[in-house]
């Protein structure tokens, strides 16, 4: 993906951003023949729309792209694939034209526009490159870029090669690329060491259960994120039909989306103390899987009724939360492909938010939406709470009825949080379910920019510099005369 974006060489075409409330201003100042052209073209710079502009041999002289009014991060992403191979350039010929932030931005969108999940293709396929922009911050795409197609690929991999080993050897990876500290708990060792819940829905899998963890950085604010990683959902005995499990391989998909976050902080080297916490296993259907109506004691002590073993995520979450919670963080973020409940109040694009601190919601979502990363949040409403209750054991994992199912789910997370953590859990799909500019259908790191542009923000923000300590002079006094002097005066 970065691999097409290059140094300056030598003949490239340039590539025009425009807006469509821009481009009647810039056609006036045009040819003729360009304007009868892309009158013939009906080009109207829609976001996501292209133009190639042919020169008097037929060859490509420039090329026309619609993006949004403002700043747009993803429609150049359409470019790459879609035209001829070859060199092109940001038209910087307008002194002032593309911002910093724009430069940035459509490079971005340029090596995105550049992902395909290849694994299993034979043939590569082939972009189009692009110069490097002169005033594009270059070491944020690439933190952005390959922490993204990390994620993605994670998620597009299928469940026979991304199961719990597989998964915690991408984190394995991750960790020594940084030097941070790893470890895992595999199997039975996970009853020893009082993960009960995580090895009660990843018992049966052909491949042992496990809790993935890496620690990193000695100062600052402490960090905990901690991802779903059910590396593919059968449903558990409570089965699901094949439409609901077509899509499974992407049920580790909040594993991949914290994987990449943490990717992005230790490369950032932000002043964090981070903990991640994955939890992976495969929800299968076995002689020895877990049943309807079992009663599991968590690691909080806090025992649980299984209402339904679909509801597997919120049951290895659980286990890693109060992990997390006992290294007492000033923060925790957990991400999880959890309900279908979100889905159907948001739909596929738009992750739903809980949180027990709406100021520390409100930030995140404010840098959603000055990222174009969107998020929603859902209420934690506490009275739903009753909906979680279960005659034998402290609480169930799933409501009495099918009403408010994400916010249920929420609140069952929220029981193994203290109430004094900063808590935020994100409700997302992982996937795109249609093919738009940078975003091929697939795995899906929702939210991923978002989260990074919050978590620099605070970690900086709980971080001041040292405060300078500025001593005022003192105040002059007179010198006092002696006391013949003054008896001299009078």
């Amino acid at each position: 993906m970065l691999d097409h974006l290059i140094q300056r060489a030598g003949k490239s075409v340039p590539v025009t951003p425009l807006s469509e409330k821009r481009l009647p201003t810039w056609l006036k100042d045009q040819s003729a023949q360009l304007q009868s052209w892309l009158r013939a073209a009906a080009f109207k710079a829609k976001p996501g729309t292209w133009c190639l502009v042919p020169d008097g041999r037929g060859q490509p002289a420039r090329v026309l792209v619609g993006v949004e009014e403002g700043l747009d991060r993803w429609s150049v992403g359409v470019l790459p694939g879609a035209l001829p191979q070859g060199t092109y350039r940001l038209d910087d010929t307008i002194p002032g034209s593309i911002s910093a932030t724009e430069a940035t931005a459509y490079a971005f969108a340029w090596a995105m526009g550049c992902y395909r999940f290849a694994r299993y293709k034979s043939e590569a396929k082939e972009f189009a490159r692009l110069v490097w922009p002169k005033a594009a911050d270059r070491t944020l795409v690439a933190r952005l870029v390959k922490s993204m197609a990390l994620a993605r690929d994670l998620i597009n991999t299928p469940a026979e090669d991304m199961g719990p080993p597989e998964l915690a050897e991408a984190a394995k990876k991750v960790a020594q690329e940084f030097k941070a500290k790893f470890s895992v708990i595999v199997g039975d060792d996970l009853l020893k060491q009082n993960y009960p819940t995580i090895h009660a829905v990843g018992r049966a899998g052909p491949k042992p259960p496990r809790l993935i963890e890496l620690k990193w950085g000695s100062s600052g604010p402490k960090l905990a994120l901690v991802g779903k990683g059910v590396c593919f959902d059968s449903g558990g005995l409570d089965l699901k039909p094949s439409g609901g499990m077509l899509m499974m391989k992407k049920d580790m998909g909040g594993a991949a989306l914290m994987l990449a976050l943490a990717r992005a902080i230790m490369d950032a080297k932000l002043p964090v103390q981070l903990h991640l916490l994955i939890p992976a296993v495969e929800n299968s259907v076995s002689a020895n899987a877990f049943r309807p109506w079992d009663v599991i004691k968590t690691r909080k002590g806090l025992t649980v009724e299984v209402g339904n073993t679909d509801a597997e995520g919120r049951l290895i979450l659980c286990d890693a939360l109060a992990e997390a919670e006992s290294n007492h963080p000033d923060l925790i973020i957990d991400a999880a492909t959890l309900t279908g409940a979100a889905r159907v109040a948001l739909g596929p694009e738009l992750p739903a938010l809980f949180s027990n601190d709406d100021d520390t919601a409100a930030a995140l979502l404010r840098h959603g939406k000055l990222e174009s990363d969107p998020l929603w949040q859902l209420p934690l409403w506490k009275p739903y709470r009753r909906m979680l209750d279960s005659k034998v054991a402290d609480i169930n994992n799933v409501s009495d009825g099918g009403f408010a199912g994400a916010v249920t789910a929420a609140l069952y997370l929220a029981e193994f949080v203290a109430p004094t953590t900063k808590w935020m859990h994100i409700d997302t799909y992982a996937w795109n379910g249609r093919a738009q500019p940078g975003r091929p259908e697939g795995g899906e790191a929702l939210g991923f920019r978002a989260l990074l542009a919050y978590v620099t923000d605070w970690a900086r923000t709980a971080n001041p510099g040292p405060k300078i300590i500025t001593k005022k002079p003192a105040p002059r006094v007179a010198p006092r005369r002696p006391a013949l002097a003054r008896l001299r005066r009078r």
